[in-house]
């Protein structure tokens, strides 16, 4: 969603002039990793504006104020410090606890429109891996752009063949030597099978957080854009669901949700997608419903109950609490998100002793050392 953002403010400000803002590095606690981006210009009235964001909000302020003045020379790295000072007036940075090198760029330059227009491929699928050779040292920034079968798409003059040999070589990740490399990925698709109206507020806040929803329904009369505005497609799957299912493309990389309220189209659908083994698939409805659906779709597939099963998360969603198609569509959400990024469900509040752990490892602060100065004082 954040670059989708990026790529809308770029195109509407096309020919005035921006300036790029890219996270490159972190140490310690960071609300955003390597790869988060802001971009500040302006919209079509001339007014300024930014898109994306680099931290919970401790920096946003700073550099949208200094961005124009910082690349007036051209692109620089800069390092901000994010670590609690209570020795100071005004903590910086409120105490998020790291460090983080920022690249300013001009959005202008061949280097920031070969950035922007790699972004703006990978919303339509097309992948590539960007590296930055990072301004230092004499030298500006440089910039290789390269698609996934290595074929180069962009190259700044100043690079030669051997280091564009040798960055090719390298993996994504942080930075390499002054080289940031990463990867731009086209968003992960989610399938949300079923244009009831408990899907919309699916799709809405699954596209909030980057995916790529596509709404699918054997009946036209609900498969409708206008109902589902966020949609990247809404397709109607007419009566015969397998041909149709099998014409969306639905991959091993991709999430799928089966929430059409019908039995009948489920258990269609179940048997469509389950032999695709999908990263995730889940299926709507209460576990005796659910149970029937998987038993009918094993005999028909004549496949192992336990097989199915497996590849599947039924009754869908993570057991949050709550009621009412908004907490039902917070609950499917939280529970895809988790799987197709590998971290499924822990809480991460503190303990006591975690506590007392960074304390003693950070050290006490200001506040903390008065007081304790304070009671043995009066002790």
């Amino acid at each position: 969603m954040e670059r989708k953002q990026i790529v809308e403010l770029w195109r509407q400000a096309a020919g005035s002039p921006g300036v790029l803002v890219t996270l490159v590095r972190a140490e310690g606690s960071s609300y955003r990793r390597p790869g988060a981006r802001l971009l500040l210009n302006q919209d079509v009235a001339g007014q300024p504006r930014h898109a994306g964001t680099l931290s919970g909000g401790c920096l946003e302020a700073e550099v949208i104020k200094k961005a124009p003045w910082m690349v007036r020379e051209g692109a620089r790295v800069e390092r901000y410090s994010m670590l609690f000072d209570d020795t100071a007036e005004i903590p910086f940075g409120l105490g998020c606890g790291g460090t983080v090198d920022l690249l300013f760029e001009p959005a202008d330059a061949p280097e920031g429109k070969a950035l922007l227009r790699a972004m703006e491929d990978s919303l339509q699928g097309d992948e590539s891996r960007v590296i930055s050779f990072l301004p230092g040292g004499g030298r500006g920034l440089r910039r290789l752009v390269v698609d996934e079968q290595g074929t180069v798409l962009f190259r700044s003059p100043a690079l030669s063949e051997e280091k564009i040999a040798c960055a090719q070589r390298l993996s994504p990740g942080e930075v390499y030597e002054g080289r940031f490399v990463e990867r731009l990925a086209a968003p992960r698709r989610l399938f949300v099978l079923g244009a009831g109206d408990d899907a919309r507020p699916v799709v809405d806040l699954a596209a909030s957080v980057g995916f790529a929803v596509t709404v699918a329904d054997g009946r036209s009369q609900w498969a409708k854009p206008e109902r589902f505005p966020r949609a990247a497609a809404v397709v109607a799957l007419g009566e015969h669901l397998a041909e149709g299912c099998e014409r969306l493309g639905i991959t091993a990389a991709d999430a799928v949700v089966l929430m059409t309220h019908s039995y009948e189209q489920d258990r269609a659908l179940l048997v469509a997608t389950l032999p695709l083994a999908p990263r995730y698939l889940g299926l709507l409805g209460a576990r005796h419903r659910s149970s029937l659906l998987v038993s009918e779709a094993a005999t028909l597939l004549r496949r192992s109950v336990e097989e199915c099963c497996a590849r599947l998360f039924a009754p869908v969603g993570m057991d949050l609490g709550g009621d009412g198609p908004e907490a039902i569509a917070l609950a499917i959400v939280a529970e895809v998100h988790g799987v197709v990024h590998g971290r499924l469900g822990s809480s991460l509040r503190l303990s006591a002793d975690d506590v007392h752990e960074q304390v003693r490892r950070g050290g006490a602060s200001r506040y903390l050392q008065t007081q304790c100065a304070l009671e043995t004082v009066a002790g």
